[in-house]
């Protein structure tokens, strides 16, 4: 029998409130005896929205706090201001060991902080890194999964050689724990597949990786790799992956909107895209960001995944798989073991 996996689910400060968070733990106790929730809220909210559910009372609890991070809010101050906040609240579950991992649609800036006061880094690591799922044209992995990892996506703007180097540690140990993949291609992102190309950071940190064991590194890779899926983990600072991901978050939205444009125009390019309409499903399929859940924010000691703000109850829910598989796969530990293997000498260049 598998042993149950506990998630803290932060239930406040997404944008639609906490009623999607709610449905979705609900909905996971009924369909997963693998799974227990504890809501991390605002009773007086969860309470009534529960009261409206089936739910098994056996898997799921509830933590009462009168603070949350409103989206509006400054992360680093309001976490001073609101010293019981739902995230600093779920992120405390888990560092006593009543919980396992952390799961929040709110602020990413307020899970980083949170994390890092409450779980804190993994020895050797520096700086956490946002990791997110891109779509791509080759599948990855013994799952055939039709999407890469893309880091970091925000979370450290300006990263290192080290924190480059770390990042690609991370998104591997990620990319086996979750796919399956015993051995996950890695690559930097760069202005051009030969090692020399790119800012000096990228240029050390191709360096390293090429002579550091236990990774499978590929060597650079351009932009127009990313959605053919040449590698699995694309590595990255946070300003450059924000950039590129949000590009294919609207390449996505733009061909929805032709989709559903063309269906209100000329009757004739109707029928042309009825003809392609199994195409442009596939494509919007692969590009919905809900069906992955969650994106790992990666470098604490304990699985933090972030669901999109805008998610309903079923992206929520599969946030919590994802956070569930991350907890049960032991990824942190993985992630520990390799960072610990970082040669000393790299340690010293890249300080």
């Amino acid at each position: 029998m598998i042993q149950p996996v506990t998630i803290a689910l932060d239930c406040m400060g997404s944008d639609h409130g906490p009623r999607e968070a709610v449905q979705a733990a609900a909905r996971l106790t009924l369909e997963r005896d693998d799974l227990r929730v504890i809501l991390v809220g605002d009773v007086d909210q969860l309470g009534p929205l529960l009261d409206e559910l089936s739910y098994d009372p056996a898997r799921l609890s509830l933590l009462h706090t009168p603070q949350w991070v409103e989206p509006e809010d400054h992360p680093r101050t309001v976490l001073l201001d609101k010293p019981r906040a739902s995230i600093l609240e779920a992120c405390d579950v888990v560092a006593a060991g009543r919980a396992s991992a952390v799961v929040t649609a709110g602020s990413t800036g307020a899970a980083i902080l949170a994390a890092a006061q409450r779980l804190g880094r993994i020895p050797g690591v520096r700086r956490a890194a946002l990791a997110a799922v891109t779509p791509t044209e080759q599948t990855h992995g013994p799952k055939k999964d039709p999407f890469a990892l893309l880091l970091d996506v925000g979370a450290t703007l300006d990263a290192s050689a080290r924190d480059l180097v770390t990042f690609a540690i991370m998104g591997s140990a990620y990319a086996a724990a979750i796919s399956g993949n015993p051995a996950p291609r890695v690559a930097l992102l760069s202005n051009g597949t030969e090692a020399h190309k790119g800012p000096a950071e990228v240029v050390e940190a191709h360096r390293l990786l090429s002579e550091l064991r236990g990774i499978e590194f590929a060597g650079n890779v351009e932009g127009l790799d990313i959605p053919r899926g040449t590698v699995d983990v694309v590595v990255a600072n946070g300003f450059l992956g924000n950039v590129v991901l949000k590009m294919i978050e609207g390449v996505g939205e733009v061909i929805a909107d032709l989709a559903a444009d063309a269906y209100a125009r000329k009757y004739l390019w109707r029928l042309g895209l009825t003809l392609l309409s199994s195409g442009i499903e596939q494509i919007q399929a692969v590009m919905d960001w809900e069906s992955y859940g969650g994106a790992p924010i990666l470098g604490f000691t304990q699985p933090v995944i972030k669901a999109h703000g805008r998610s309903r109850a079923p992206a929520i829910a599969n946030a919590c798989k994802v956070a569930a598989k991350a907890s049960r796969s032991d990824m942190v530990r993985v992630v520990e073991r390799s960072v610990a293997q970082l040669p000393t000498d790299a340690e010293e260049l890249l300080a």
